[in-house]
């Protein structure tokens, strides 16, 4: 093979390759986009947590157990003191109905005269008291806004499961996003000679200010 037909097939491959990554770097930004621009958003809030003002809004309200499922209770916690196991299923129904919660099967705290089921949330925290000798209910929902919301989403904390894999998702986009993009610096670093010194002051940046100002 010619020194020019070589040189001709490493220039189709490089083509190939080429075309592979910027393919793969923008699928993967376009899939990234709204959830970086979250983020991006939530990473400001949350540095700023201490100066941003939160003013939680509390309910509560108050309910009386039927009398039928207040023996239940009370049935079901000589079984179960001091553990933590979910309500029975009918008593998750007429919190549903009375108090507008959802449970979800979530662990109860049993005791020998209450049982309390706590319900944190993103951006606030719920718990319901159940009293086992009158069958009195209480019920407290602490809403703690929306930038309290977004900042618990950003965090993954009480999201739940899907959201948490949703965010182990986007969190490989975003390598893939990095990755295909040094790469593609890389294929275009020949005609660019400030890449590297670019690519080397990113790195170099944050690693100073972390060596010299966290402690």
């Amino acid at each position: 093979m010619s020194v020019q037909s070589a040189s001709s097939a490493r220039n189709a491959s490089r083509a190939v390759w080429l075309k592979q990554l910027h393919q793969w770097h923008w699928i993967s930004s376009a899939m990234c986009l709204l959830c970086m621009f979250l983020f991006s958003v939530t990473g400001i809030t949350l540095n700023h947590a201490s100066q941003i003002e939160a003013k939680p809004t509390i309910t509560r309200k108050q309910a009386q157990l039927p009398e039928s499922l207040t023996a239940q209770l009370r049935s079901y916690a000589e079984q179960h003191d001091g553990a933590k196991e979910p309500l029975p299923a009918p008593v998750e129904q007429w919190l549903k109905d009375t108090f507008k919660v959802q449970p979800g099967g979530r662990n109860a705290e049993w005791a020998s005269d209450e049982v309390y089921l706590p319900m944190p949330k993103a951006g606030g925290d719920a718990w319901v008291r159940i009293g086992l000798e009158d069958g009195a209910a209480e019920f407290e929902n602490t809403d703690r806004g929306w930038i309290s919301w977004l900042n618990d989403v950003h965090k993954g904390r009480n999201t739940g499961p899907a959201w948490n894999w949703f965010i182990d998702i986007f969190a490989v986009l975003c390598l893939v996003f990095c990755i295909t993009g040094l790469l593609i610096l890389k294929f275009h670093a020949a005609n660019r000679p400030f890449t590297w010194p670019m690519v080397g002051l990113g790195v170099l940046i944050p690693v100073v200010i972390a060596l010299l100002f966290i402690h």
